[in-house]
């Protein structure tokens, strides 16, 4: 497979001095931490910029940084143990070109090329082998975790359990992530992607289904166009291609998937299909492809919003969302959305519930008793005068047992938020890693803070913007 249109990568270098390098940026990051004074918020400064929805008015940008730009090696490749060890800002394309030279690649790849491993956890990162095996996340088996107080701890299922558990999601609110250990996969130079159409969702959740009990494919995603279009992309890895599509300057893959019936992608083309966009392409018009349709991709696009923040919307943004419905309570969501939202296409990736993952409350997965969630994305939905569609989706999900993730805005009261995210088990890590608060907790970062609103300060009383 030729990937010659990424960066080279640097290979690990020998054991003992990579060790030592590592461990170096470790104590650099912890010193800094033990010597801190100020009470006040701390966040970090990172290469690339954080694959979240771009906020006017984040507050961390005014925060005190911590420096972790250089934890960006490869540390180890066990093509034998076929696993990685990687420090979190290496990005999921620099792990592909590394481990593809044994044949391996990651088991979850997000669909934008610098989105890194450490976000990936943070933020709970899934992709189309998530009907498998869940989110990235699932497929790490140990973290190394810097405190706010500058220690440093080993975490996985055996050491420091619940500390592991609770790390994704956390959004960097636990702590410095500094290190990971994760799964890797056996995989062949394409992908044959055939496209099922089906005009009811009943139909379409059929084949989901079949697909998901017999695990018999490779790869599964979707898209809905309508009330009665659906699309179910199923993706089967192949040694060899009759032809090879690629979607990365003219054409758009997106807009592929309801006019084929199959298409052949080497496994790169087909693990960034989406990085110029999920469901929407930018820019629209085959003039300006050619003009700029190789400069214009998801991480300069969020460059650009980090840099000229002060042009986002000030209310009212647009509409990115991923929501988690159980897979038998789907009907009734998408009845909702066709009446309210009536906004096309919308991304579908099947989600195997892997563990009733502690970072949940037990009181919301009492109300779940499906294996299998649909992962329903919504990107660039226009707000509508007099109406708050972020909070109308969270309404809608709390009817149906769902939730979404934190990356967009959110505009949960405290009590809902916490009768569905854990407040028991998330403090008690966090007294453990982040006793005084210097990261923020997880509703203040998330909610608040990501809005603009007040938030007290320890060490004066005051309140910020």
């Amino acid at each position: 497979m030729q990937m010659d249109s990424a960066p080279g990568v640097l290979f690990p270098e020998e054991p003992a001095r990579r060790d030592s390098r590592h461990e170096a940026k470790v104590e650099r990051i912890a010193r800094q931490l033990r010597q801190r004074k100020s009470t006040r918020p701390a966040s970090f400064k990172k290469k690339t910029p954080p694959h979240q929805v771009p906020k006017r008015y984040d507050p961390r940008r005014g925060d005190e940084k911590i420096d972790l730009s250089d934890l960006d090696q490869i540390l180890e490749i066990d093509p034998v143990a076929m696993t990685c060890t990687a420090e979190p800002a290496v990005t999921f394309e620099e792990v592909v070109h590394a481990t593809w030279r044994y044949g391996l690649v990651p088991i979850i790849v997000p669909e934008h090329k610098t989105i890194t491993i450490g976000g990936a956890v943070a933020g709970c990162s899934i992709e189309s082998m998530s009907f498998q095996y869940g989110g990235f996340h699932d497929t790490c088996l140990e973290y190394e975790l810097i405190t706010a107080k500058g220690d440093v701890l080993r975490c996985s299922p055996e050491e420091n359990p619940l500390v592991f558990q609770m790390i994704h999601g956390s959004f960097g609110t636990l702590g410095v992530l500094s290190k990971l250990k994760f799964k890797l996969i056996r995989a062949a130079p394409y992908v044959h992607v055939t496209y099922e159409t089906y005009t009811t969702l009943e139909a379409f959740q059929q084949a989901i289904w079949r697909y998901f009990t017999r695990q018999d494919v490779d790869y599964l995603d979707g898209q809905i166009f309508s009330p009665t279009k659906h699309v179910l992309c199923v993706g089967r890895f192949a040694e060899r291609a009759p032809y090879v599509s690629r979607y990365d300057w003219l054409k758009a893959y997106c807009e592929s998937i309801p006019c084929r019936s199959e298409d052949y992608l080497t496994l790169y083309d087909y693990l960034y299909r989406y990085d110029r966009g999920v469901t929407h392409v930018t820019p629209r018009s085959l003039v300006g492809r050619a003009l700029f349709g190789k400069l214009v991709h998801s991480d300069s696009v969020l460059r650009a919003a980090e840099r000229f923040h002060r042009f986002l919307p000030k209310k009212n943004p647009p509409v990115i969302v991923d929501v988690f419905v159980p897979f038998s309570r789907t009907a009734e969501f998408m009845d909702w959305y066709h009446r309210e939202m009536h906004y096309y296409p919308v991304w579908v990736v099947p989600y195997r519930r892997t563990r009733d993952y502690e970072w949940q409350t037990p009181r919301w997965w009492a109300g779940v008793r499906d294996p299998l969630f649909l992962d329903l994305a919504v990107y660039g939905l226009k707000q509508q005068p007099g109406r708050n569609l972020y909070k109308e989706f969270e309404d809608e999900l709390l009817q149906v047992n769902g939730t979404k993730t934190l990356i967009s805005y959110n505009y949960y009261d405290e009590q809902t938020f916490w009768s569905i995210w854990n407040k028991e088990t998330y403090q008690a890590v966090k007294q453990l890693t982040d006793p005084d608060n210097i990261f923020r907790d997880l509703y203040t970062k998330t909610c608040r803070a990501a809005l603009g609103l007040r938030e007290q300060t320890p060490d004066s009383g005051a309140s910020v913007h």
